[in-house]
C-alpha cells in the first residue's frame, strides 16, 4: 500500500476535511466562545477515532502496538499544542474573516521545516525550501491588511498575531504527532497512524473536559446540548487528523504541512459559498503564488 504519491491524496483529503471542519467549529464560536468550539472537535471526535482503531483492528487481526515512554511523550505533546493552535485560530476567527484567519494560520509551513531540523533532525532541500517560501508568500499576501486604518492596531494585528501564534502550535503539533508515529515503530503504518489518532484525541480530550470542568462547567453543558451541530464537527476534524497521521507516517512534516497550504483554496471555496465573502485580486494573486509553490513542491 506504500507509495511515493500516497502521501498526497491523504494530505490533499485532510485539507478538505479540516475546512469544512473550520467552517463547521466557525458557527459554533457564538454560542460556546473559542475554548469550548476547540473541545467540540476532540470530544465528539473521540467516538470516531476510536471506531476508526477498532475497525481496523477487525480487519487485519492485528494488536494495536504498544507505545513506549517516549511516543506518549510526542503525542502528549502535540495533543497539547493542537489544542492551543485550535482555540488560538477560532479566536482569530471571531476577529476576522474566514479565509484571512486561514491565511494567517498558514505561516506553519516555515515554522514546520525549523521545528523539523531541530526536533527530528530533517533536512530541506532547496526545491523545498523555494515552495515553501513562495506558497507562505502568496497566504500572507491574502491575509496581510490592504493599507493602513483608524483602529489598525485592534482590528488587523491582534487577529494576525492570534493567527501567526495558532500557526506556530500547529507547526509544534505536525512535528509532534510525527514523531510519536515514528516512536511507535509499528510494521504497518496505517495502524500506527490511526492509534496514534485514537490515543490523541483520548488525551485531549481528558485534558480539556478536566479543564472546563474546573473552570468553565457551563461551557460544558452548552456543549453537550450543541451535540447535533458538534457531531459533525467532531466527525470532521477525526476523518481530518486520520489523514493527517497518515501522511506523516510516509512523508516529512515540512513537505505534507507545505502542500497543505492549498486548503486556502478549498476556504476560498467555502467563504463564497457559505459565507458570501468575495474574493479579491489580491486573494487571486495569492492562489497563483500557493499553487506555484505546490507545483515545485511536487515535483521536488
Amino acid at each position: 500500500m506504500h507509495s511515493d504519491w500516497l502521501w498526497v491524496i491523504f494530505t490533499l483529503a485532510a485539507a478538505l476535511a479540516q475546512t469544512l471542519r473550520n467552517a463547521t467549529q466557525r458557527g459554533l464560536i457564538a454560542g460556546l466562545g473559542a475554548t469550548a468550539a476547540a473541545h467540540v472537535r476532540f470530544l465528539f471526535g473521540l467516538p470516531f477515532g476510536l471506531a476508526f482503531l477498532a475497525a481496523l483492528l477487525l480487519l487485519t487481526g492485528q494488536m494495536p502496538p504498544r507505545p513506549s515512554l517516549v511516543a506518549l511523550g510526542w503525542m502528549l505533546s502535540g495533543s497539547l499544542m493542537q489544542i492551543l493552535g485550535t482555540a488560538l485560530m477560532l479566536s482569530a476567527m471571531s476577529e476576522r474573516s474566514f479565509v484571512v484567519t486561514i491565511a494567517y494560520t498558514k505561516t506553519e509551513p516555515v515554522q514546520v521545516a525549523l521545528f523539523g531540523i531541530v526536533m527530528l533532525s530533517e533536512k530541506l532541500t532547496l526545491p523545498l525550501i523555494a515552495a515553501i517560501l513562495i506558497a507562505t508568500s502568496g497566504v500572507m499576501i491574502m491575509g496581510w491588511p490592504a493599507r493602513q486604518v483608524p483602529g489598525m492596531d485592534r482590528h488587523r494585528l491582534k487577529p494576525a498575531l492570534l493567527g501567526m501564534a495558532s500557526g506556530a502550535f500547529f507547526a509544534m503539533a505536525a512535528i509532534s504527532f510525527r514523531g510519536g508515529i515514528l516512536a511507535l515503530q509499528a510494521e504497518n503504518y496505517i495502524l500506527a497512524a490511526i492509534t496514534t489518532l485514537a490515543i490523541g484525541l483520548l488525551m485531549q480530550t481528558a485534558m480539556l473536559t478536566a479543564w472546563l470542568a474546573l473552570r468553565d462547567r457551563r461551557a460544558l453543558r452548552e456543549i453537550i446540548q450543541a451535540w447535533r451541530p458538534s457531531l459533525g464537527a467532531g466527525f470532521l476534524g477525526a476523518v481530518a487528523s486520520a489523514f493527517w497521521y497518515l501522511a506523516f507516517a510516509l512523508e516529512s512534516a515540512a513537505r505534507v504541512r507545505t502542500l497543505a497550504l492549498v486548503e486556502i483554496l478549498f476556504a476560498q471555496i467555502v467563504s463564497r459559498n457559505m459565507f458570501r465573502q468575495k474574493t479579491s485580486p489580491r486573494d487571486a494573486i495569492g492562489i497563483v503564488l500557493v499553487v506555484v509553490g505546490v507545483v515545485i513542491l511536487l515535483n521536488s
